[in-house]
C-alpha cells in the first residue's frame, strides 16, 4: 500500500468513490510544506489499524486539476480533504501533521482514535530524553552528519542561531522512533522540543524563523 497520484478528473472521481475513507492531499510541486504533509500521509499507512480500514491515500496537483480545487475550494497547498462515499467528510487546510493524523484516524476507525499509553518504562525513557538538554532534537542522524534533507535544513537553522541545543538519532533505536510519535502525538521527524514542550517539526520552525519567533522559543 502506498500513496498513489490522481491525475486526471476521471480518476479524482473513481478514488474518492470508494465507501471507505479517501484522503486525498491537494499540493504542489513548489511548496516545501507538501513534502512534509506527504511524508505525514506515508508514516500513517504503516499504522496497522489505518491499513486494516482500507483507508486509500493520494496526491492531487491542485493546479494541473484546478477545476477539482475549484470545487473543493482549495486555494493553498497544501491541503487535506477526507471523503467517502464520494462526499467530503473533513479537511485540514495546511501543513497542520496533528490535525492531520488526528482526522484520518478518527474518520477511518470510524470513532475518536484511542491515544493507547506507551509502557511505563518507555514513557519514562522518553520524557527524559525529552528533558536530556532545554532544546532538544529528534531527528535522523547526527547534527554533524543528517540523513535526510528535512533534519538537515532544521540543523542549519539551528546553527543559524547560535543557541545551544542536543540531539537524538532516532535510526539507533527503533523504540523510541515509534514511541515518540505516539507520545507526543505528532508523526514524522525530525522534532524539536524547549524544556520538554513540543515546539514542531520543520515546518513550524520556519514559520517563527520567518515571524521572528524563534530566538524567543528557543530562548523561553
Amino acid at each position: 500500500m502506498s500513496v498513489s497520484t490522481v491525475e486526471s478528473v476521471e480518476k479524482f472521481v473513481n478514488f474518492i468513490k470508494s465507501p471507505t475513507l479517501t484522503v486525498v492531499h491537494f499540493a504542489a510541486d513548489w511548496a516545501d510544506q507538501c513534502g512534509q504533509v506527504t511524508e505525514v500521509l506515508r508514516e500513517l499507512l504503516k499504522i496497522p489499524e489505518i491499513q486494516a480500514s482500507k483507508t486509500q491515500f493520494a496526491i492531487c496537483d491542485a493546479e494541473n486539476l484546478s477545476e477539482i480545487s475549484l470545487q473543493y475550494k482549495v486555494d493553498s497547498v497544501p491541503t487535506v480533504i477526507l471523503f467517502k462515499n464520494g462526499e467530503q467528510v473533513d479537511r485540514v487546510d495546511g501543513a497542520d501533521a496533528a490535525q492531520i493524523t488526528a482526522k484520518v484516524k478518527t474518520h477511518s476507525l470510524g470513532k475518536a482514535a484511542p491515544v493507547n499509553a506507551a509502557p511505563q518504562k518507555l514513557e519514562d525513557r522518553l520524557k527524559a530524553l525529552i528533558n536530556r538538554h532545554n532544546v532538544m532534537v529528534f531527528m535522523k542522524g547526527s547534527r554533524d552528519a543528517p540523513r535526510c534533507g528535512f533534519s538537515r535544513t532544521l540543523i542549519q537553522i539551528l546553527n543559524g542561531t547560535g543557541v545551544s541545543y542536543d540531539t537524538f538519532d532516532i535510526l539507533t533505536d527503533e523504540e523510541v522512533r515509534q514511541g515518540l510519535k505516539e507520545y507526543s502525538d505528532w508523526p514524522t521527524y525530525p522534532q524539536l522540543y524547549v524544556k520538554g514542550e513540543l515546539i514542531g517539526g520543520l515546518d513550524i520552525i520556519k514559520e517563527l524563523q520567518t515571524n521572528g519567533e524563534l530566538d524567543a522559543t528557543l530562548k523561553a
